[in-house]
């Protein structure tokens, strides 16, 4: 039997991964690593691929920035793949009373790389949510 491109497309609508890193910077690379290897599954252009690295790299730096909720604080990422697109969840615990900068430049490149952002701060914990979808070819 020959190899054919099609064999290797897998439905991935409700495919879920979760990850969980230390919070601090010297992991973001394997979020990063992460983030890309899921989007390159879904077919996304290595400039779509790039984009989403960054908005998710801006997405964590912002959590990373707040003052944390614990003592070992962690990182989550939650990536949900759609057949259109990825959604990536940002979470990392934030003491009482964290905002996030909606209206800094990160956050606005951020909003810049993504097609879709929310954000939220509370009951200790911060989360960054966003979208990117696929082009269509």
């Amino acid at each position: 039997m020959a190899w054919r491109e099609e064999d290797t497309a897998a439905t991935v609508e409700g495919d879920v991964v979760e990850l969980t890193v230390p919070a601090e910077p010297a992991y973001l690379a394997v979020v990063r690593t992460a983030t890309a290897g899921l989007a390159a599954r879904l077919r996304f252009s290595t400039d779509e691929i790039e984009d989403l690295r960054a908005a998710v790299d801006e997405a964590c730096a912002l959590l990373l920035g707040l003052p944390p909720a614990a003592d070992e604080p962690s990182l989550t990422c939650r990536f949900d793949m759609h057949d259109d697109g990825l959604t990536v969840v940002v979470a990392a615990p934030a003491a009482a009373g964290a905002q996030l900068p909606s209206t800094s430049f990160a956050w606005q490149v951020l909003t810049a790389y993504a097609s879709d952002v929310a954000g939220t701060a509370r009951d200790g914990t911060a989360t960054i949510a966003l979208t990117k979808y696929r082009a269509r070819r």
